[in-house]
């Protein structure tokens, strides 16, 4: 049987994103990247351990920290640098979707809808970055998650939308305490490339990292599945009243100083990772 045109067309487009996969150029991009992302969870990750104790921080989001990259000095040069590599992860991993692996790795369909969303995600934070420098973004959190659950609550099903998001990801939280727990994250690193020494270091950023952020994400999923259960949006929050959340538990400055160090051993593990990652 002859392959048709748009069997000629999707062949074509795979090959394209197959030769772009191999670019060392997209390779580099692609570690840029981590290491944006590094920044923006060790500025969350310092603000929420100042707040935990008591020197003025704050919680705050990925947002909120590519803000707080805006107002130092050379901000806007560091803005850039932050919106490129924020850029080049986002391709990457929806590159990574679509292809289903990279130039050294092999990509399970699960892991392949994780890179989709991981891209989308990082996709509309690089907007962020380029509102933020084009002075187009407030501060007033006009897509705050209450705002944002609360208009999908008023949709038809809303309730269903919103409660199957949090459960997704709750989902995610307990994926992200797997990896941490099992080390599995161990599989996307060129670990035969790292010292022994380099290797205990990394894995116990690796380990704690994963475990923090498994507290956040389950913080935030279960935040909307309440949402929805009540239909209030004001139980929704995002990752910096997840923070917060934390610190009003009992003994909530030690535990957020707790969740805060393991927010910044994430971003260490994923500067390091920028070195040794298989892309």
């Amino acid at each position: 049987m002859t392959a048709g045109p748009g069997s000629a067309g999707f062949s074509g487009a795979q090959r394209g994103g197959e030769a772009v996969a191999h670019r060392p150029e997209f390779a580099w991009l692609a570690r840029l990247g981590l290491v944006a992302r590094g920044v923006s969870y060790a500025i969350i990750g310092i603000l929420a351990l100042k707040l935990a104790f008591g020197s003025g921080g704050k919680a705050t989001d990925q947002r909120g920290a590519l803000q707080t990259i805006a107002h130092q000095p050379l901000g806007k040069a560091l803005l850039i640098g932050m919106a490129i590599g924020l850029a080049g992860y986002a391709t990457w991993r929806l590159m990574r979707a679509a292809l289903g692996h990279g130039a050294q790795q092999q990509d399970s369909n699960f892991e392949r809808v994780a890179a989709a969303a991981s891209g989308l995600a990082y996709a509309a934070l690089c907007v962020t970055a380029v509102k933020i420098l084009v002075g187009a973004a407030s501060s007033g959190g006009a897509n705050s998650p209450k705002k944002t659950t609360g208009g999908v609550l008023e949709w038809t099903g809303g309730t269903t939308i919103v409660a199957v998001i949090g459960a997704i990801l709750v989902g995610v939280a307990l994926y992200q305490g797997y990896k941490g727990v099992s080390k599995k994250f161990l599989e996307d690193s060129n670990t035969s490339q790292m010292g022994a020494r380099a290797e205990r270091v990394f894995t116990a950023l690796g380990v704690f990292g994963h475990l923090a952020r498994m507290v956040i994400f389950g913080l935030v999923g279960y935040g909307l599945i309440k949402a929805a259960m009540n239909y209030d949006p004001n139980k929704a929050i995002g990752l910096d009243g997840a923070l917060s959340e934390v610190s009003h538990y009992s003994y909530g400055p030690a535990l957020l100083g707790v969740v805060a160090a393991g927010l910044i051993g994430f971003a260490l593990y994923s500067m390091a990772d920028a070195r040794y990652r298989k892309i």
